[in-house]
């Protein structure tokens, strides 16, 4: 690993809960920030209590707060208030994901902080922005992909509403949030003039639906849910096979080619019905029925191994304790032993994106609550806190 990282000399106080903040804020302490995550003196982070709890430390509160030093304080009391905008002076970056005015009412909103600091970029997370009429709604990941629109292409044609089982609302805030502040910093590198960078949850998951909002501006017609399909592809979805199910996306006309040469059936690029993508993907059922009785003859390994010769994407639907066995996730180095605070060694994911070849890893294991309460304060000349 490369010894220097980008983000080396930058320090981020985080006052964060939950996912999207602490996600964002473990991506900066990836890249070499000074990350301090300031916690309620009761409890800390919430996700501290969240399943599953090995030996008295959340599993799921590790992967997200690696890296990380933890000061214990209670921004309701004034001394602790205080002592909170002594380690603003000379930060770099605060990322909070508190209810618009929270931060304000405590008197560490960004006028207050950035008249202390003026080169402070200031993150604040939210489920809908600082303004607006719904900035004074709380929301959760569910919540956000209810309202942004994901659940509505979600699951099969016909049925119940169904979330992403992955928390996307959060994570594309997270995401949307280190980039800004990124840039952010380059921009005060230059002016020496911080922000307030606003990241709503709901305006990140439509950040990054452009394609189902397109299709709405383009046609008029709201997207809906396709199950495993593609509106404008096709053979592009999971299909049956003998013994289970995979996935396949021939999204163009020469891996079309590819596939009716593999099952057997060249007759099907004579078939008006199959001639481009959007015809293919207009008559799937058609094409479904087509293939899947066919790809009923073997089992998924089988085509998977044959798509592959091919050159045709594909692949099969594994579990996470599949993929994170699979031969390119060990290759890529990016599933890493971690040592939880209580001695206990588990594993953990890391940061995906090499940089000069290196796989970024852990360099400070995921704190206790206010574990490095009296070395930082320390570092402010303070030995100690009414705690």
């Amino acid at each position: 690993m490369s010894s220097h990282l980008p983000l080396e000399g930058v320090k981020v106080i985080e006052v964060c809960n939950v996912a999207a903040g602490p996600f964002c804020g473990m991506l900066l302490a990836d890249q070499g920030a000074d990350l301090i995550k300031v916690e309620h003196p009761q409890g800390g982070d919430t996700l501290r209590s969240w399943p599953p709890i090995t030996q008295g430390f959340s599993e799921n509160f590790a992967s997200l707060n690696r890296n990380k030093r933890s000061v214990a304080l209670d921004l309701k009391d004034a001394e602790h208030v205080a002592l909170f905008r002594r380690l603003v002076v000379d930060a770099d970056v605060l990322v909070e994901n508190n209810r618009p005015g929270v931060m304000d009412r405590l008197g560490v909103g960004y006028a207050d902080l950035s008249a202390l600091n003026p080169r402070l970029v200031y993150c604040s997370i939210s489920a809908y922005g600082q303004t607006g009429p719904r900035s004074g709604e709380g929301g959760f990941d569910l919540t956000v992909q209810a309202m942004s629109g994901i659940m509505s292409v979600t699951g099969e044609p016909g049925g119940a509403p169904v979330k992403c089982g992955v928390p996307l609302a959060d994570f594309s805030a997270g995401l949307y949030a280190a980039f800004y502040i990124a840039a952010a910093l380059r921009e005060v590198a230059k002016s020496g003039t911080g922000t307030h960078i606003d990241v709503p949850m709901l305006g990140a998951t439509l950040g990054i639906s452009a394609l189902q909002t397109s299709e709405y501006f383009g046609s008029g017609i709201d997207p809906k849910p396709l199950g495993s399909a593609h509106p404008r592809n096709a053979p592009y979805r999971v299909f049956r096979s003998r013994d289970g199910h995979f996935g396949l996306a021939a999204g163009n006309n020469a891996l079309w080619a590819s596939v009716c040469e593999v099952v057997g059936r060249p007759e099907l690029l004579e078939d008006n019905r199959f001639a481009t993508p959007t015809l293919r993907a207009s008559h799937q059922q058609a094409l479904l029925e087509i293939l899947e009785a066919v790809f009923a003859q073997e089992d998924t390994a089988t085509w998977l191994a044959r798509f592959r010769d091919a050159g045709v994407p594909c692949a099969p639907i594994n579990s996470y304790s599949e993929v994170l066995q699979d031969p390119q996730v060990q290759h890529m180095q990016w599933v890493q032993p971690l040592t939880l605070p209580n001695g206990v060694s588990t594993k953990t994911f890391v940061s995906p994106i090499r940089i000069g070849g290196a796989v970024q890893g852990v360099r400070r294991a995921p704190p206790t609550l206010g574990q490095h309460t009296d070395e930082v304060l320390g570092e402010l000349g303070n030995t100690h806190t009414s705690r």
